[in-house]
């Protein structure tokens, strides 16, 4: 197994609905549902990984208050050594919709204060040499996100392959906001994106052609995946050769966090050295467990995935 690291947002996610219609203002209604947990995208990683029994890496910072105290006491010995910013922790509040969508409402909070010295801090990078440092929340942690020349510099010299989820940014995909993802792109050897924004981010409306060009602008052996929700997923390997999986059909509860849960999988599966089909399987299923779960569970173990394989 290739060692693991999630680098990215952790925050504290409070889940509501679900929601129909939208209320006016000034007035309340009463959900079905409610639960706080663990969020953010590398926090959605972690607690995958962590069902999956995979050991890994996490880099991530807290504000200094009660919810800050509570994210790191849910990760123990993993977050022995994250920063505590002067600020509150952040805070996203998620209100589900009967369709499977959902609003956010979120503090900054901590987030833009998480740096690249506080990453350095955390990772060994000669432990994690050969492996996969997965990077997420791009548009929520300012600091480090200005210093992303800094953390792929120092990936390379550790031979770390960076797989970059950006998420979608506040502001939307202005072509500003594409021509930094593009760019960073270049120095990262795994995509991961959903459907929606991979044919946004390249201004094209096949995924697969939209896929194929975030391919062509990526290191030569560099892994394409588009996330397509019910559709299950989509991926290029490092010769270009495509291949599909589908979802199975579940009920769905919520699908927060849905992707970064497949990125857990997929990624939990590519650095055990499964082929890409079934990488793309492992994090399918996960991520279809997840969401039609309450309490949220994330399946079996990787070891049960690894049989399936006949590794």
């Amino acid at each position: 197994m290739r060692p693991l690291a999630a680098i990215g947002n952790v925050n504290v996610d409070l889940i509501l609905g679900p929601a129909e219609p939208w209320p006016k203002a000034g007035t309340e209604i009463i959900v079905d549902h409610d639960e706080l947990r663990v969020g953010g995208c590398a926090g959605n990683n972690a607690l995958a990984w962590d069902s999956l029994g995979v050991d890994y890496a996490i880099a991530a910072n807290v504000g200094n208050d009660q919810f800050g105290a509570w994210l790191k006491e849910a990760f123990g010995e993993r977050s022995r050594d994250w920063p505590v910013e002067a600020v509150a922790t952040t805070l996203s509040v998620g209100i589900t919709h009967p369709d499977g969508e959902r609003t956010f409402f979120t503090t900054r909070g901590h987030l833009p204060l998480f740096s690249f010295p506080e990453v350095l801090s955390m990772l060994d990078g000669d432990r994690l040499g050969g492996g996969y440092a997965l990077v997420s929340g791009s548009f929520l942690t300012d600091a480090l996100t200005l210093a992303y020349d800094e953390l792929f510099a120092w990936a390379d010299a550790h031979e770390i392959a960076v797989a970059l989820d950006t998420g979608w940014p506040l502001d939307g995909w202005t072509e500003t906001n594409r021509l930094r993802t593009r760019a960073w792109l270049k120095r990262c050897h795994c995509a991961l994106f959903n459907e929606v924004e991979t044919t946004t981010l390249t201004a094209e409306a096949d995924v697969t052609v939209a896929a194929r060009k975030l391919k062509d602008a990526m290191p030569a052996d560099a892994i394409v995946v588009v996330k397509r929700g019910p559709r299950g997923a989509f991926a290029l390997d490092r010769n270009g050769q495509a291949f599909s999986v589908a979802a199975p059909p579940v009920d769905v509860i919520d699908t927060i966090g849905a992707d970064d849960v497949f990125n857990a999988g997929f990624m939990a599966a590519l650095a055990a050295d499964m082929p890409l089909k079934a990488c793309l399987e492992t994090g399918v299923a996960i991520a279809s467990e997840a969401i039609s779960t309450l309490p949220r569970s994330y399946g079996k173990p990787l070891t049960a995935f690894l049989e399936g394989t006949g590794r």
